[in-house]
């Protein structure tokens, strides 16, 4: 299943590095990736492939990361994304 996850908090050292580190551990994998800086506010969307990797738990670990670092963080089907960003 190909999902959609989006980041967005004040810029500091290691976002990137934790969202991602969490994916690896858990076999996910980036197909694409978008991130900038407006300000000191970070954004990120990426596209990622959960192979055979547990949404609830991802779920729940992009929370603790969220909780920690002072962010937002959803994970979302790509199909369900799709249609609700669709003109």
């Amino acid at each position: 299943m190909k999902a959609v996850v989006t980041v967005v908090g004040k810029d500091r050292v290691g976002i990137i590095a934790r969202v991602s580190a969490l994916f690896c551990e858990n076999n996910v994998n980036i197909l694409d990736i978008s991130q900038t800086i407006m300000q000191d506010i970070f954004t990120m969307i990426m596209l990622v492939e959960l192979s055979t990797a547990s949404v609830s738990k991802l779920n729940s670990e992009l929370a603790k990361i969220a909780e920690e670092m002072n962010l937002s963080i959803h994970l979302q089907n790509e199909e369900v994304f799709s249609s609700m960003h669709r003109i």
